[in-house]
This record gives C-alpha cells, sequence and structure tokens, in this order.
C-alpha cells in the first residue's frame, strides 16, 4: 500500500526551507510515495488548506529562499481545543500515514504534543535562524543569517570610519545569542552584546572610551536583540511578557546608540538587520544541509520511526527523539563565551 505523507514548513521563513523540501520529497516520491503539502505551517492542516507537490521542479527549487508551501506561526496548542481536533480530522481526511513537519522551537514542540498526547505520527526536521534547538548541533538557515550579518557589519565599517562613528548592529536570534555571537566574532566587532550575558551599560561605555582614548575612532557594537541592559540595578529593556512568559526583544540597538551618544559624547547610530537575515537565497553549506536533512526526514518515514527529527550532531546527520530537541532552549555556552571572552563584557551581576 502507497504511503501518503503530508508535510508543512512553520514559523519563521529561513533559509534552506526549499532544500529540505527538495530533500524530502525527491527520497519519498522515488519511493512512491504520495505528498500531501500543507500550506502556511499549521494553519494549513488546521484549515485543511494543500497544494500538490507532485509536479514540483526540485531542482530549482533548490536553490531559493523562503517556502513553496508558505508559512506562518499558528499553531495548534495555541486554543487545542478548537484546533487539535482539526488537525487530526485533517490528517484522517486525506489518509495520512504520517505529518513531516519542518520549524523550529513551536513547531516541533507541537508535533511532539501530538505525538505523545494523540499518537499522530510525526517526523520532525530542525529548521531556525536562531539555532537555539537543542539536540542538533546547528539547524539550518543559521549560517547564512550568520553570513548576512558579518558582511553589514563588514560594510557599516567603512562607513563607520569615514564618519568617526559609533555603529551598533542589532540581530535576531530571540533569547539566543548565536547570530549575534558567530557574526560580532567574525566581524571583529569592538563588542558583542548577548543574552548570556547581561550588560551594564557603564562597562560598555567604559570599554569604547578606552578604545577612543587609544585613538580609534570608530567601532562596532553587535547586539542581539534579546540582550538584557542594565544601568546598576536598574533594567533597562523591555519587561513586557508576550503569550509564551517571555521578554520581548527588539529595540535594544537604538537604546544603545543613544546611551553611547549622551555618555561619551561619540556619535553613533543603530541599524537593526531585520528580516533581511532570513530573506534571500541560502549559502551553499545551507542548501546541503538542508537537503539532508530533508533526506533522512524521508528515511526516518520509510522506516515508519515516528516521534524523530533529523539532526546534526559532530559532522553527522542521525535520529533524535523529538522530545529532546523541544524540552529546554539551547543557548551560547559558557565555553563558547569564555573562548572569545575578549569580544563579550565580563558578567556583571544587575
Amino acid at each position: 500500500m502507497t504511503l501518503r505523507v503530508g508535510v508543512l514548513t512553520g514559523g519563521g521563513d529561513a533559509p534552506g526551507l526549499n532544500a529540505a523540501i527538495c530533500g524530502l520529497a525527491r527520497r519519498l516520491l522515488a519511493a512512491g510515495t504520495t505528498l500531501v503539502g500543507f500550506t502556511d505551517g499549521w494553519r494549513g492542516i488546521i484549515g485543511d488548506r494543500t497544494r500538490d507537490l507532485g509536479d514540483a521542479d526540485f531542482q530549482r527549487l533548490l536553490v531559493w529562499g523562503g517556502t513553496l508551501l508558505g508559512s506562518s506561526g499558528d499553531n495548534p496548542y495555541r486554543k487545542p481545543e478548537r484546533d487539535v481536533p482539526k488537525v487530526l480530522a485533517t490528517f484522517a481526511r486525506h489518509r495520512l500515514d504520517v505529518l513531516v513537519t519542518i520549524g523550529g522551537e513551536g513547531t516541533l514542540g507541537a508535533a511532539d504534543r501530538l505525538w505523545r498526547e494523540q499518537q499522530l505520527p510525526v517526523v520532525g526536521v530542525p529548521k531556525t535562524i536562531d539555532n537555539d534547538l537543542s539536540a542538533t548541533d546547528f539547524t539550518f538557515g543559521f549560517f547564512s543569517a550568520v553570513e548576512v550579518a558579518t558582511r553589514a557589519m563588514d560594510d557599516l565599517r567603512s562607513t563607520a570610519e569615514s564618519h568617526g562613528r559609533v555603529m551598533v548592529v542589532e540581530c535576531m536570534g530571540r533569547h539566543a545569542g548565536w547570530i549575534t555571537a558567530y557574526a560580532g566574532v567574525a566581524a571583529g566587532a569592538e563588542a558583542v552584546l548577548v543574552p548570556e550575558r547581561p550588560v551594564q551599560i557603564a562597562d560598555l561605555c567604559t570599554n569604547l572610551a578606552r578604545l577612543r582614548t587609544a585613538g580609534r575612532n570608530s567601532a562596532i557594537v553587535a547586539v542581539a536583540e534579546g540582550a538584557r541592559l542594565f544601568d546598576g540595578e536598574r533594567c533597562l529593556s523591555s519587561m513586557e511578557k508576550d503569550e509564551f512568559g517571555c521578554y520581548r526583544t527588539g529595540g535594544v540597538a537604538e537604546q544603545i546608540a543613544r546611551l553611547i551618544q549622551e555618555r561619551l559624547g561619540w556619535e553613533a547610530r543603530h541599524l537593526v538587520l531585520g528580516h533581511l537575515q532570513r530573506a534571500g537565497k541560502p549559502i551553499a553549506f545551507d542548501r546541503i544541509f538542508a537537503l539532508r536533512l530533508g533526506a533522512r526526514a524521508a528515511r526516518l518515514v520509510l522506516e515508519k520511526k515516528f516521534g524523530y527529527m533529523a539532526a546534526m550532531r559532530a559532522g553527522e546527520i542521525v535520529d533524535v527523539p523529538l522530545q529532546e530537541a523541544v524540552t529546554a532552549r539551547k543557548t551560547l555556552t559558557d565555553q563558547f563565551l569564555d573562548r572569545y571572552e575578549s569580544f563579550f563584557l565580563p558578567i556583571s551581576s544587575p
């Protein structure tokens, strides 16, 4: 009997999504499987909105950014009494054998709950530019985002030097500093501010003042959108929380630039890279990486190994339980921060 497989891409878009679909679909279609694509993430399976994947040009699709299936931040567990039964009904209506979910913490977290609580057969593929999923060394899309951020800081260096300014560059990543840390170190930023180490504005200004005294006329400050900024015991970052109980992120670069200019008299400008980090074509590494993860997910489907996701560990693509991937957020380790300690400010107790 021919397997019937559903697939969706949820959460924020990331470079490599189409490559992951390509790796999954080419292997499954070669095995005679029927593929049912759901559009706009969980919203598509909740509302039973599909797209045929049988005639897609996967060879061409491999190189493009975005996702041909579309995506959204919808999640059946936001309103579980209403939406979980809809997911189950759509799954049954299309006579599916398994649902492949390509996404990050929210998308895979919902898939894991459906597997554990409803016994819905699922397979996962880890995707997020934030690189904050446990159980995998990296997620596809991350290195493409790092490349965008690094090149932006490289380019801003020339204008910072021309005008004698401090350029404060805000990177995505929510409550994990992976993009900011990798891009900041790669670009040789004079300071890298990440959520994993609370920042005293006085320490930052002291370090910048020391550089200026030493003859530097410009500086690059890389800051994560979720960085926590303090002035003594007073937190200067937003204390507002979202629906999941996490502090809202964004806007910290503008605040830091203003404080640098006020306290040091050093002209400062801020730049929020925002969705540029998620846009455009994936770099070659992410294309191959996503392709490998998609192919591994197809293998999980064919072996009927449900409740697992494909992951990278020590350079190899392996299988790991979904629950292991979504139990805790993966943040920068002390080992990484200590290894590049000259880029990061010392830990300050607020």
